[in-house]
């Protein structure tokens, strides 16, 4: 079922997944590579969400409305994901990314959950294994090579097992803005209290690039909301 867009998602669609006439303009001009090799993943908001669980609903059919006035309906491979956030599978380029649709994902012969997968991988390999920096008191800062897709650290599985054998009890994230992962070991109430407040300001003030308003626990292989997010 279509679903109509909000101005904010409105841009994102013009911008971030280029309109479908754009796109056929400057296809000589950018050519990306629409290969397995250069599938990734990114999150963005979902204002207003608070899904429970990580299993990756369809986010449907969106209808955008274009500078000169027309309407087009777009089908991309967005999935609701956890808490107030929702995956973008992506096709990686030098200036800007395309949108995998689901033919696309078709023709790569993958199911969502594969695709994930793959991209979690591929960022990794090109953008290099995510590594933990100290950023403020006990907080630690995820980061790659690329600053802006840091927060697709998120989905990396094995990044975060990894730091659970460290800390068995779990570990808190906040993901507020797409250049800022920072986490704190959830037995550490100091630390955990001062996650609250850096997310929460690093979420004020990025409007342009927030991600999450929530906190997560990762433990048990999983992740779940460990703090709400806030309300729109």
């Amino acid at each position: 079922m279509a679903c109509r867009t909000s101005p904010a998602l409105m841009l994102c669609l013009a911008l971030f997944c280029a309109p479908l006439a754009a796109r056929a303009q400057v296809q000589d001009a950018v050519a990306f590579n629409t290969g397995a090799d250069n599938l990734m993943a990114v999150l963005r908001e979902s204002s207003g969400n608070n899904k429970q669980d990580e299993a990756l609903q369809p986010y449907g059919k969106l209808r955008a409305q274009l500078a000169d006035g027309r309407e087009m309906e777009l089908e991309a491979s967005w999935f609701h994901y956890l808490g107030d956030m929702h995956i973008r599978l992506v096709f990686d380029g030098p200036q800007s990314l395309q949108s995998v649709s689901p033919d696309d994902l078709e023709r790569l012969h993958l199911n969502p959950q594969q695709a994930l997968e793959l991209a979690a991988a591929n960022l990794r390999r090109v953008y290099g294994v995510p590594a933990a920096h100290p950023w403020s008191g006990s907080l630690m800062q995820v980061q790659g090579e690329a600053a802006d897709l840091n927060s697709s650290y998120f989905l990396d599985r094995a990044f975060w097992q990894a730091l659970q054998e460290r800390h068995p009890q779990g570990v808190v994230a906040a993901v507020p803005r797409r250049g800022g992962l920072v986490y704190a070991a959830v037995d550490d109430e100091e630390a955990v209290a001062q996650l609250r407040f850096s997310a929460a300001a690093l979420y004020a003030g990025g409007e342009q690039a927030r991600v999450s308003s929530a906190l997560y626990l990762f433990k048990d292989n999983r992740w779940s909301v460990f703090q709400p997010p806030l309300l729109p």
